[in-house]
């Protein structure tokens, strides 16, 4: 194939793709959420690998800024059909010299060849790697110039932080953009709320919204609620946090947005208490974050009832970042995973994670400690007895993405989010209503003759369905269920089932089963009805083996029904809330109005029809507001 170098770079030039500065910032996340004033970043290591070249470049360039010099791309190898990047030089902002100017008054040379670099390649059209490192550097960093004299340098620093104000970095037309937006939003939208935290000197600390449909969202699917700080993360133009919970299509709904001024406990508390107080003081059974320190300690104080955990997806996305420089990395990475995806028991888990630790020396990896130390927040083996709505990943093949993937990029301004956000709603609520539309008229196609796929068709939306059906199609992958034990009404089964593992092999694996016979419940050591709201294969083999024709009404969650909206759950909860509240008549109408919604919807009469009685409505409204005047 033929391939084409760009931005190569000759002994003397005069542009570069893009630069960064190597000046001093606040701090750096030491990846468990701790800011520290100076702290060494892992260096760039041969083998090192990433998902994307932008990880990457970022990856240096907190590298770079810690040992006190910029970088920007100097080469950059693009193959000439796709204009695919596939190879690219990273450089110390000093390498190369410029061009001679013939300018009276010439800016003085700035450059002095350096030689520091990383060159990193793209493996396999999927992850970028290092390939090649040169660390030395031909001239003074601020750091060596900080050991001349470092108690000046330190002295400068903590006082530039202590007169630092902390709070949004809005360019020119943001704030104004932001205020608009929200102006816009009260007056079309009763229900819209949101507040704003400023200081003693009129600067914008924190900003906390929500609209209607999130707020009325927050009444159906607020028991599991992921807080998802990846903006913040990735070092985004917009500190941006979604407050986001999983619908009965098992789509991300959106429960609430929030700016960020500054990663600390203070500020992540008033960010919880902003959105308590949208959802009218009703937290959720389980909040799930990134693995952070100030986040953890602003989810015990604003939501102490709550389960916290970590999501394991944003754990093991850190691994070839954290790893990929060791030897053996990637004998590493295959037991890792095994410990964290395959363990059924604590048991297992413990001695897989024992096993890598000590074949491969990684006692004093301090990540790994404190993954670790926090275990019994993010792997699932320690999470069986807790409600997820599927919204963490368990096994290695699934993700988890953020609510506004496709209309956020890493430089998106606030002005640009603004207008970017009605946009991303709205395509996400047609997406509910056109899944609505599906469940409810659609006959789904069945692919075995169990009745137990015959009962739940009738009930479940039609994504819920396919998952599960995948389950009892699951079934006929397992054989030789067999009784081990009985205690009374409680007996034991294991069932045996064949699956994949690493390449195109099968292996066979036990699932311990406990069937109590006189209330028909029943636990699968895979605790997939925890994780994801719907019985396993394993479980329906041992009902079937017992004769069992249908399921138990207590593992047929509501919330995944097709009515479920219909039912009224708008109104739990709300029982201790003041009835003149209106807040409360907006739940309460909205309950009330969805039935007129899904009838109004089957047909073009039935449409005609529901529209006309809306728009009389509507004048009687203003008739109502003609007379208190």
């Amino acid at each position: 194939m033929e391939e084409v170098c760009l931005n190569s770079e000759p002994l003397f030039d005069d542009g570069d793709e893009y630069e960064a500065d190597g000046d001093f910032g606040e701090g750096q996340d030491d990846g468990a959420g701790e800011t520290h004033l100076k702290k060494k970043p892992s260096q760039p290591t041969v083998g090192l690998e990433f998902d994307s070249f932008d990880q990457a470049y970022d990856f240096y360039n907190v590298y770079a800024k810690e040992q006190g010099f910029g970088i920007r791309v100097s080469n950059s190898w693009f193959r000439s059909k796709r204009k695919e990047r596939y190879r690219a030089k990273l450089s110390c902002s000093s390498a190369g010299f410029k061009k001679k100017s013939e300018a009276n008054n010439p800016r003085p040379e700035t450059r002095t060849g350096c030689p520091a670099m990383i060159i990193i390649r793209l493996m396999d059209s999927k992850r970028w790697r290092i390939v090649e490192v040169e660390l030395e550097h031909n001239h003074p960093l601020l750091w060596m110039l900080g050991v001349m004299d470092s108690q000046m340098l330190m002295k400068e620093r903590v006082q530039l932080l202590v007169d630092l104000s902390k709070h949004l970095e809005l360019k020119e037309g943001d704030t104004h953009a932001v205020y608009n937006y929200f102006c816009r939003m009260k007056l079309t939208n009763p229900n819209f709320f949101s507040l704003m935290d400023i200081d003693d000197d009129g600067h914008l600390k924190n900003v906390f919204w929500a609209d209607a449909r999130s707020r009325a969202a927050c009444g159906l699917f607020n028991d599991t609620v992921a807080i998802d700080t990846t903006y913040l993360t990735n070092k985004y133009e917009i500190p941006l946090i979604s407050f986001i919970g999983v619908n009965h299509h098992g789509q991300h709904v959106l429960l609430g947005c929030a700016f960020l001024g500054h990663e600390s406990v203070e500020y992540y508390v008033w960010i919880f208490r902003a959105w308590l107080n949208c959802i009218l003081g009703r937290p959720p059974q389980v909040i799930i974050t990134d693995q952070s320190k100030p986040l953890q300690s602003a989810v015990s104080e604003v939501f102490p009832k709550a389960r916290h955990c970590y999501c394991m997806w944003y754990i093991m996305q850190r691994v070839p970042e954290k790893l990929g420089g060791l030897k053996g990395y990637e004998a590493i990475k295959r037991q890792l995973n095994k410990a964290v995806y395959s363990s059924l028991k604590i048991a297992e888990f413990e001695t897989a994670w024992a096993d890598m630790i000590n074949q491969h020396g990684l006692g004093d990896n301090k990540w790994l400690q404190t993954l670790y130390d926090d275990r019994q927040r993010w792997v699932p083996v320690y999470l069986k007895d807790i409600f997820f709505a599927g919204m963490i990943p368990v096994q290695e093949n699934e993700s988890f993405n953020a609510f506004f993937d496709g209309y956020v990029h890493k430089h998106t301004s606030f002005k640009e989010f603004v207008d970017k956000y009605d946009l991303a709603l709205h395509r996400k609520h047609m997406k509910e209503a056109m899944a609505d539309q599906e469940s409810r008229n659609s006959c789904f196609e069945l692919k075995t003759k169990c009745s137990f796929e015959v009962q739940l068709s009738k009930v479940y939306t039609k994504e819920i369905f396919k998952r599960f059906q995948s389950e009892v199609e699951g079934m006929y992958s397992c054989f030789n269920t067999r009784q081990v034990t009985a205690s009374g009404p409680i007996i034991t089964y294991i069932v045996k089932e064949r699956v994949e593992v690493e390449g195109n092999e099968k292996e066979v694996r036990n699932y311990e089963v406990l069937y109590e016979t006189s209330q028909v419940d029943i636990r699968c050591i895979c605790s997939l009805f925890n994780y994801k709201g719907y019985l396993c294969r394993h479980a329906l083999n041992v009902l079937n083996y017992n004769g069992v024709e249908e399921i138990p009404s207590r593992y047929i969650l509501p919330r995944w029904t097709k009515d479920f909206k219909c039912r009224g759950v708008l109104h739990h909860g709300f029982n201790n809330v003041d009835m003149y509240n209106p807040i409360y008549w907006y739940h309460h109408l909205y309950r009330r109005a969805i039935p007129v919604l899904e009838q109004g919807a089957q047909s073009q009469d039935h449409y005609k029809v529901a529209l006309h009685e809306l728009e009389e409505l509507m004048n009687r409204f203003n008739l109502v507001e003609d007379s208190t005047v």
